[in-house]
């Protein structure tokens, strides 16, 4: 069987005699000894070598193996390894970041998040948001982000005011007489209706190995760290609603709530009642200090 080289018109007897032939001759500057591929152009072969071969382009070299190319563009190019694209600058390469929906990136902070979510948590922070939100309580002062973040302040009881997440459901309860914010079938009935049920563990909750929560069985090393959890609204009644017709998202706080509304997941922060019942419950709250 004979081997014909199309481009000088020869005959060879094997295929390692073509294949020395393509190597030495003037006349296959571009072709590729490797895979046996002869190109009719030097672009030709180099988009071979960049797809097939781990060639840098833009320094015309060669490297053994996969991770040694990887390491010269990590040092020496703007490379994205996720997406395996080099750019020719620093900003080319954060604008790739802050366009493609692979990379969850902030740009003035030059940090990459593991998810969307993330990312909109850390650009809505204190970071990149102006503290215009002040709590209404007297002799506090402290600014926030967000309506959110001063509920959620005043639920702690970190508070120099005093009110805590009780006095706050308590205040809350007593106010949004239209239920517009809160669920009138999960509030108690009877007796004193703005008594919030409280649960306390002694002794008695450690099961030989932790301290042990009667109502979900979850375990903890202390007896501090279990009554921690039971004083949290982990337990309590979900007495906030969303009044959305397509939501009817149910919360244990009004912190979560406002959360809620904040991030626009339904249609309820363009429902003008609930804002402003909200905006009212916390500009009204400064009261709750002389309850």
């Amino acid at each position: 069987m004979a081997y014909y080289c199309y481009e000088c018109d020869r005959n060879f007897d094997t295929f390692s005699a073509l294949q020395q032939h393509m190597r030495n001759s003037n006349n296959h500057p571009w072709y590729c000894p490797i895979h046996h591929v002869d190109f009719n152009s030097r672009d030709g072969l180099e988009q071979h070598w960049v797809q097939s071969h781990d060639y840098c382009q833009s320094c015309d070299s060669h490297f053994d193996d996969e991770e040694d190319l990887h390491t010269h563009f990590d040092e020496y190019h703007y490379w994205c390894r996720s997406c395996n694209k080099l750019f020719n600058n620093q900003k080319g390469l954060e604008e790739h970041y802050r366009q493609s929906p692979r990379h969850h990136y902030c740009v003035p902070c030059k940090h990459h998040f593991t998810s969307a979510n993330n990312l909109t948590a850390h650009l809505n922070s204190s970071i990149h948001t102006p503290k215009n939100y002040m709590c209404p309580a007297k002799g506090c002062g402290l600014k926030f982000v967000s309506q959110s973040a001063v509920v959620l302040h005043l639920e702690a009881g970190t508070c120099k005011s005093g009110i805590d997440r009780s006095k706050l459901n308590k205040f809350i309860r007593e106010n949004d007489r239209n239920n517009l914010v809160t669920d009138p079938s999960r509030l108690l009935t009877g007796g004193n209706v703005d008594r919030e049920v409280k649960y306390y563990a002694t002794d008695a909750a450690w099961n030989g190995y932790a301290y042990e929560c009667y109502l979900c069985h979850g375990t903890y090393r202390t007896l501090a760290g279990l009554n921690q959890h039971l004083a949290s609204p982990r337990h309590q009644e979900k007495i906030y609603i969303c009044r959305w017709d397509s939501c009817k998202m149910r919360f244990t706080t009004l912190s979560a709530l406002c959360q809620h509304i904040e991030s626009e997941r339904c249609g309820i922060s363009k429902f003008g009642p609930a804002r402003r019942a909200m905006d009212g419950f916390v500009g009204r709250m400064e009261c709750i200090t002389y309850q």
